[in-house]
């Protein structure tokens, strides 16, 4: 945002803001690791807070999840300063005189900084533009609920999908649902899930930017309002070792010129060409991807078959245990067609996370790649040499490998840039590095509240 443009919105923001009771601003960015981090102000200071912007280390993008870590490079260490700048557009009102904004890197010149995981999303969006391309990307939000040291919850009444899971908590149900609304968050579906106190919520489906700035201040709601009821969220993709592990799916669909390429079409069920070619660059690209869709040293544990986690490489419609689940148009589906990703989990940052699965389907668009053969069946029903010979492969558990893929990948690395890859295998070698001699308990344990907010 201009500096001309920014002191007069933000002037008339801070009185309009003042009349309604805030005193105090959040700002958040979320580094490569997945975490949030955020500085306050006074609400007086929001115009400087969007231009120039407040003071960071470089070392910001390279936080681990251990709470000590740092993965220092001649790019991220203790020399140089950059600035947050908060998105006035975005701006959101929580109550109890707090609002929140996301906000971007900068250098101290005014340039984008290359380390800025929002900034690569916007980068996507801007060459879906580009292409004449328009995405919309909805995301879910699994968590579980636990106690404020991280030990589990009773949960003798609990039923997979269950109503006496919103009975028990229905308090916090309401109170998350009122939050959300106030704050301008459209909540598509809020239920139990599969998992003993876990949930899931769905968002409307947005611009991707957009999308993946209500996933933070999603998560910063539902942590405020489980602190009123002495309990945390656990946003670990296996918060419980041998458990049911969350998942943070997104749904994306794209259009051209306001006309879908997911339906209308002769392609395989119902896509137009391109929308086949998208679909098939996602695939393609999913192994490359994984160490940025479902990267930490827990995503493993997760990512088994038979737990509706996407571990097979194949695509399938309405195929749960298929890593890229494609939903047709319909009366059922109010939104139209279009494709869930399903390994990615909440250890992921959202917005590398949508800037990766885009940036591939643009990719498989320019390319014309042709689209696999989908998958009807449930993968696990087939032998091996049946999967072989369709070319569906199980996604791999191994963190190492998964990197060393990601950190190879000159696909994504020409979507996200040299520095966010790097950052990213960065912290999560550091992860390996440091806790990879740890068993699955330890590791659950460990960092079952790493992404909490």
């Amino acid at each position: 945002m201009a500096g001309m443009a920014a002191k007069p919105l933000a002037a008339a923001a801070i009185a309009q803001l003042e009349s309604d009771g805030v005193a105090t601003l959040i700002g958040t960015v979320v580094n490569p690791a997945g975490l949030i981090h955020a500085k306050t102000i006074p609400l007086r200071r929001m115009g400087s807070f969007a231009d120039p912007g407040l003071g960071a280390s470089p070392v910001w993008h390279v936080f681990a999840i251990d709470q000590a870590g740092i993965v220092f490079s001649a790019a991220t260490g203790v020399v140089g300063d950059q600035r947050i700048r908060i998105d006035l557009g975005a701006l959101r009102i929580l109550g109890d005189g707090l609002a929140w904004a996301p906000g971007d890197f900068f250098s101290q010149d005014g340039a984008p900084d290359p380390f800025c995981t929002r900034g690569a999303l916007r980068r996507v969006e801007d060459r879906l533009a580009g292409a004449g391309l328009d995405a919309v990307v909805g995301h879910e939000i699994e968590f579980v609920l636990v106690g404020p040291d991280g030990s589990a919850l009773p949960s003798h009444l609990w039923a997979q999908y269950g109503l006496a899971g919103v009975l028990e908590f229905e308090g916090f149900v309401r109170d998350v649902t009122a939050a959300a609304t106030a704050s301008g968050v459209a909540i598509e579906q809020f239920h139990p899930e599969y998992g003993a106190n876990q949930f899931e919520i769905s968002l409307a489906p947005q611009k991707p930017v957009a999308a993946a700035d209500h996933v933070t201040l999603m998560r910063i709601i539902i942590g405020r309002v489980a602190r009123k009821y002495g309990v945390r969220v656990s946003l670990s993709p296996v918060p419980f070792a041998g458990s049911v592990g969350s998942g943070a799916h997104q749904h994306f669909s794209l259009t051209r010129d306001e006309v879908p390429v997911f339906s209308g079409g002769d392609g395989p069920a119902g896509m137009t060409e391109e929308g086949a070619a998208a679909v098939a660059g996602v695939l393609a690209g999913l192994a490359d991807a994984q160490g940025v869709l479902s990267g930490s040293i827990l995503s493993g544990l997760r990512m088994q078959p038979g737990s509706w986690a996407g571990a097979y490489a194949c695509w399938g419609t309405e195929n749960r245990e298929a890593a890229v689940r494609f939903l047709t148009a319909g009366p059922a589906n109010p939104h139209g067609a279009n494709v869930e990703v399903k390994i990615i989990d909440p250890s992921a940052n959202p917005y590398l996370a949508s800037a990766a699965i885009l940036g591939l389907a643009i990719g498989g668009i320019e390319r014309g790649l042709s689209l696999p053969a989908e998958v009807t069946v449930d993968p696990s029903s087939l032998s091996e040499a049946q999967r072989a010979e369709a070319g569906i492969t199980v996604l791999g558990t191994d963190q190492t490998a998964t990197l060393d893929a990601l950190d190879g990948s000159a696909l994504l690395r020409g979507i996200l840039g040299d520095p966010v890859v790097d950052a990213v295998v960065g912290v999560r070698r550091y992860e390996q590095e440091t806790y990879g001699g740890l068993s699955a308990d330890e590791l659950a344990e460990k960092f079952r509240l790493a992404w909490s907010v």
